[in-house]
Formats: C-alpha cells, sequence, structure tokens
C-alpha cells in the first residue's frame, strides 16, 4: 500500500520547510519524517526508528493503531464538527467513561483540544469557584503555553516576553536526588521541604489563594516523581488555606505510568482525590483532545453561576470518539497491568545500564514512563547535557528515538515513554541498543574493566 509521501522530493519539502515554517522554541529533527506505524517512524530517507516518546509522549496505543484509524473515518465522515452549544452521542460517551473509570470525587467532564487549553479552564474554574486568584505551581512544572497555565508554569518560558499573568507563586520541586532537604541519615525530606515551601507561599501571599497545580510525575521537570504521601500532605495545606488541587495528569493517566490514574498509586495518599483533573496527550492517542473533570459540588456551582469557558472546538464530537475508544481499549484490553509489568522491565533494564556506566546519576519513574539523568560526576551530580545528546544521538542512528526535545533545559534527562501497546521483544531491543549506544559513545564512564558477557550483543545481531 502506497503512502502519502512515498513519492515526495525531500530535497524540496526541506526548501520549503525553511523558507515558509516559523521557529517555535526547538531545532528540526534533521530529517523529514514521512511515515508512522505502530511503535515505528520513518523519515524520508528510509531511518526506521522506534519511537519511545511516544510522539509527544501522545501515542498511549501506537501510532496508526487500526481501531482509532476506524473512529477517525466515520466520524469525520458522519460526525466531525458541531457548534459549541450542541452535545453528541461520542461527547456523552466519553464523559460517562471516564467518569466511571475516575475515583468518587471526579464526577463532571468537559472536553477541550490541549493540555494547555485544559489547565487554562481548571485554573479559570478554580478562580471562579474560590472567589480567589493566586495560583501556586512546582518549579520546574510544566503546564502550558497559554496565559494562566504559563503563569503557573517555572521549567520554561517566563523570561522575554513582558510581565507573566499576576498573583502566580512556586513551591520547592519535590526532587529526591537534587534536593538540600536532607535527614540526618541523609534521607530525602520532603515534607519538611513542602512545610517550607508553603511558608514562603504564605509569606508572598495577598491572602488570595485559589488553587494548586501539579504533575504527578513532573515529566518536562525530568521524569520527577511526587514521593509517596506528597498530595496527601499537600491537600491538606490546600484545605487549611481554603485552596483547591488541580492535577495535571497529561502525560501520567490511562496507565502511563502504570496506573489508570497516577495520582492514585500510593497507599500513603489514598483517599486524596484532587478537586480538579486535566488530562491530554494520552487521552487523544495524538489528537489534539483534553479534559477538565471535576466534582459535582464544583460542577453544580460552576452551572448555577454561569462560569464561562467557551470554545470553538469544546465537546467536539470527531476527538470525543478517538478518546472514548482510546479508554475503551485501555480497559478492555487491561493495559494498565501491562504498562506495571512492562514498566517493570523497563526499570530493571535501566538499573543495569546505571550499574555499568557512571554517566548515569539517577533512574527514576513509572510503568511506560522513566527517566534517566546523565550526569558528569556521580558525587557533585554536576549535569553532562553534551554526552546526553551523543548518546542520544548513537540511539537515533541505530534506530530508538528516545530524546524528546532539544531545547537546552531538557539536556542531560532521557525521558522514555514508548507506546503502551510495545511488546516485550521491542523493549528488549530498545534496552540493548541502548547500552550499545551507551557503550560506544565517549564520556559516558563505563564502569567495568573488561566486556563482560551481555545478551544485548545477540539481540542486536539477530536484528541485523
Amino acid at each position: 500500500m502506497s503512502r502519502p509521501y512515498d513519492s515526495a522530493d525531500p530535497e524540496q519539502l526541506q526548501h520549503d520547510a525553511d523558507k515558509c515554517l516559523l521557529s517555535y522554541g526547538t531545532s528540526f529533527h534533521p530529517e523529514i519524517i514521512t511515515s508512522t506505524d505502530s511503535i515505528y517512524i520513518e523519515t524520508h530517507t528510509g531511518h526506521r526508528m522506534m519511537d519511545f516518546t511516544s510522539g509527544q509522549m501522545s501515542c498511549l496505543i501506537g501510532h496508526g493503531n487500526p481501531e482509532i484509524v476506524k473512529v477517525i473515518h466515520d466520524h469525520a465522515q458522519h460526525l466531525d464538527h458541531l457548534f459549541s452549544g450542541m452535545i453528541s452521542p461520542p461527547v456523552i460517551k466519553l464523559a460517562k467513561r471516564l467518569t466511571d473509570a475516575a475515583p468518587p470525587g471526579l464526577d463532571k467532564a468537559f472536553f477541550l483540544s490541549t493540555g494547555g487549553e485544559s489547565n487554562e479552564a481548571a485554573i479559570r474554574l478554580a478562580k471562579f469557584v474560590t472567589g480567589k486568584f493566586e495560583i501556586v505551581g512546582l518549579a520546574a512544572s510544566w503546564h502550558g503555553m497559554t496565559g494562566a497555565s504559563l503563569g503557573a508554569q517555572y521549567h520554561v518560558g517566563r523570561s522575554g516576553y513582558g510581565p507573566n499573568m499576576g498573583g502566580n507563586l512556586c513551591l520547592p520541586t519535590p526532587n529526591s536526588y537534587r534536593s538540600i532537604f536532607r535527614k540526618p541519615d541523609g534521607s530525602y525530606d520532603w515534607k519538611t521541604e513542602l512545610d517550607y515551601g508553603f511558608d514562603l507561599v504564605d509569606k508572598q501571599s495577598c491572602g488570595s489563594l485559589a488553587a494548586v497545580i501539579l504533575e504527578p510525575i513532573l515529566s518536562s521537570g525530568g521524569m520527577l516523581e511526587l514521593p509517596a504521601g506528597y498530595l496527601k500532605a499537600l491537600k491538606a495545606h490546600c484545605e487549611t488555606r481554603g485552596m483547591l488541587m488541580i492535577v495535571d495528569e497529561a502525560q501520567t493517566a490511562l496507565g502511563r505510568a502504570g496506573d489508570m490514574f497516577a495520582f492514585t498509586h500510593h497507599p500513603e495518599d489514598e483517599g486524596t482525590v484532587p478537586d480538579i483533573l486535566t488530562l491530554s496527550k494520552t487521552l487523544g492517542n495524538g489528537l489534539p483532545l483534553s479534559a477538565v473533570v471535576t466534582s459535582n459540588r464544583i460542577a453544580q456551582y460552576a452551572k448555577e453561576n454561569s462560569f464561562l469557558f467557551y470554545t470553538t472546538h469544546i465537546n467536539d464530537p470527531l476527538p470525543a470518539a478517538v478518546g472514548d475508544k482510546v479508554l475503551e481499549v485501555v480497559i478492555r484490553d487491561d493495559l494498565v497491568a501491562r504498562s506495571r509489568r512492562l514498566g517493570e522491565k523497563l526499570q530493571a533494564g535501566l538499573r543495569r545500564l546505571e550499574l555499568r556506566y557512571g554517566c548515569i546519576g539517577d533512574v527514576r519513574g513509572r510503568g511506560l514512563m522513566a527517566g534517566l539523568e546523565i550526569v558528569g560526576d556521580r558525587q557533585t551530580k554536576v549535569g553532562a547535557p553534551q554526552v546526553g545528546d551523543a548518546v542520544a544521538k548513537r540511539m537515533t542512528e541505530m534506530g530508538l528515538w528516545a530524546q524528546l526535545a532539544t531545547m537546552a533545559s531538557f539536556g542531560g534527562v532521557f525521558r522514555l515513554a514508548p507506546p503502551i501497546t510495545v511488546t516485550e521483544e521491542q523493549l528488549d531491543l530498545a534496552l540493548a541498543i541502548m547500552e550499545e549506544a551507551f557503550r560506544t559513545t565517549p564520556g559516558t564512564q563505563p564502569l567495568y574493566t573488561e566486556e563482560q558477557p551481555d545478551k544485548s550483543d545477540s539481540i542486536l545481531e539477530a536484528r541485523l
């Protein structure tokens, strides 16, 4: 079967790209991508790579999934887009399936296009319900590029564009690898760090604290997992101050991190439910779809008092039908448990690499969502983004795409998130490619004195 760009002239495409495309903050990949399929992406030269970032951390059940393709075809033909005041069966079905899958207290939903848009709506809703305006975020957060979501974001993008939205404050990022907050035995003291952060927030606040927004795993911040019990302690801080808690699960939800919703993972957080939950990325499997989910109480207040967040593509049927199918497949095929199981395999493989290469300072993550931090020295923990970049290029040459962005703020931390439909064989091959990339890249600091038997050699030979 021919593909849309099999006969395209790559030189002409590159010429037109250079002439017509506006830069938006990241260097473009040197080759033009002309095809995607399942876990693979292919360039105009025919170079085929396993996609271990799921596009932009979005293709949860793989590129070109046949069931998703059929849904898109059927709804593009018969039920694509409607006036924003109309609702359709796909929207109702997705809302029901999603709220049925969520814990009690997440009872009503509406659907938008992007994660930034859903966080914008969530923040606006929190301000409306509380009658207050100050929003607190974590210092390594990423929530979007629009006004309120960008104001609550501290990872990157705050400088050079004039004033950010007023009323934004931040808490220290819980980073067990790098935090200076330590107990006498050297272990991470996240509780003292959180209490200290709220003490600073209280000092800076003008008395109008509306909400905290945070991710269960800070992906752009370097795959930083919230400590067990953190969400419960933070929710208590919020309740003391009359604030709402917004949890942004753009990347972590629907099985990606080994649970249907990542905020439910730790037993120490049992019973802690966000006042508002936002979803995107994984929900649309690469199509623009996001969600805002909240309680009956908040939804009722919003309805009775005429809360307004009205967009052209709110509750559009075609993307909602895709989201409904994604959630159906995840539940039907028990992909959450599969992600948890294969995630253990992925973590074990990465920790094995950590034992073999001194440039790997830390391995972290859950499910099929992992982080691997590259350092120049394990004692000082000084970053070595140039080594990470060289390893990433070597992986790419060998057929593994495992680097999400080329912005400097991402440097030195690999973020791995293959589709949760990845096979064990594909996972073995990816780990073998990573081993070979670290072995053959200068600066990775091998910790073994002589070559040890390694099954990655036979896996790579079988592939070739």
